[in-house]
């Protein structure tokens, strides 16, 4: 068989393929977008291209073999489309991983209340995805290259000298395979997971993305901190969500030593009671330290670190505007005494000696 007629008959396949293709493909989408079904629309919006390519040089393969092809032209034919077909596969697989991971988002939410075992599963679920995919990519391009003869004569002449490139090798990428040993690793013991509440140098935020390499965390005021992923493995830092979300707040207030603080505490609760931050949990006010002023502090509990700093931020002013309108003497002043000389005359030369001293009366208090 010449090759014109060979190449007619393979070239007829591939544009019958094409023009059933878009329309099977608009139907598809139709379908799905009428069932509103989001796994359905996740895999006809991933798996439609790859599998159509796969399909496509299957359906040529098929010809190919029916086809009585000779000599050269069979050998590179059946290279080319066997090369073909694996990078198909490979893609369609790699394809798959997205669903997948659209299929865990929706089973698993962060937009719950108590996202606790949605933030566990998605981590785990995210680290072997992006896994799967190095695998994937690493083993498809392997066998991809190995197909060609040149390619393997040229790896068996670098064999004599594979001592030294290996290790060479090893020390160039020693970070980033401590980096990749490290990230298999949070993914199984999970440290930390998407959208814990973190405090890592003093900067408070959340994990928003785990990457193989590489961790992003959202500040509060919306920068990036972008860190090592083998950091959160050999570094100290603060999880608040890393068993539950639930956490301790506390407001400290400097008042004066005439402050009622039975009638403090009262509004206190009344505060934490009639605010939705609060958990109904926690809620208790102690004097913790006497000095030039009392300390109060106020500790209270809510359901996650967000709403605790909102209710610390209600507290602290309302209580402050509760002691300015009720018991305005009750704030912290500078007390003086003016002190008259021993003889119990006052001294011409300098007037007297003023004395600071906390808890005492002078004129004028």
């Amino acid at each position: 068989m010449n090759v014109p007629l060979v190449a007619g008959v393979l070239g007829g396949i591939a544009v019958g393929a094409v023009a059933a293709y878009k329309p099977i493909v608009h139907l598809l989408h139709r379908q799905v977008d009428h069932r509103a079904h989001p796994t359905a629309r996740s895999v006809v919006r991933h798996l439609h291209r790859p599998a159509y390519f796969a399909a496509l040089l299957i359906a040529l393969e098929v010809a190919s073999v029916s086809l009585p092809l000779k000599g050269a032209l069979s050998t590179v034919l059946a290279h080319v489309l066997g090369a073909g077909i694996l990078i198909g596969v490979c893609w369609l697989a790699l394809e798959l991983t997205y669903v997948l991971s659209d299929v865990v988002l929706a089973r698993y939410p962060l937009t719950t209340e108590n996202n606790l075992r949605a933030r566990r599963v998605q981590t785990q679920f995210e680290m072997l995805r992006r896994v799967t995919l190095v695998v994937v990519s690493v083993v498809g391009l392997a066998l991809f290259l190995l197909s060609f003869k040149a390619v393997r004569a040229v790896g068996a002449g670098l064999l004599a000298s594979a001592g030294l490139v290996a290790l060479l090798a090893g020390i160039a990428v020693q970070p980033l395979a401590s980096n990749l040993v490290a990230g298999i690793q949070i993914a199984v013991t999970q440290p930390i997971r998407t959208d814990d509440v973190v405090v890592i140098s003093g900067h408070w935020g959340r994990i928003e993305e785990i990457h193989l390499t590489y961790v992003v965390v959202q500040v509060w005021d919306l920068r990036r901190l972008v860190l090592p992923i083998s950091f959160f493995t050999s570094q100290p830092f603060e999880n608040w969500t890393r068993s539950t979300a639930d956490i301790l707040g506390w407001v400290l207030i400097e008042v004066d030593y005439s402050a009622p603080v039975q009638a403090i505490r009262d509004e206190f609760n009344e505060i934490v009671a009639a605010s939705t931050n609060w958990d109904g949990k926690v809620a208790l006010l102690q004097v913790t330290n006497l000095g030039l002023t009392m300390q109060l502090r106020a500790l209270m509990s809510s359901p996650d670190s967000s709403r605790s700093w909102d209710l610390q931020c209600e507290v602290r002013e309302k209580l402050i505007a509760f002691l300015q309108q009720h018991y305005p003497s009750a704030l912290p002043r500078l007390r003086t005494e003016l002190a008259a000389p021993a003889n119990g005359a006052a001294d011409s030369s300098d007037g007297g000696a003023i004395r600071f001293e906390p808890g005492t009366k002078g004129p004028g208090n």
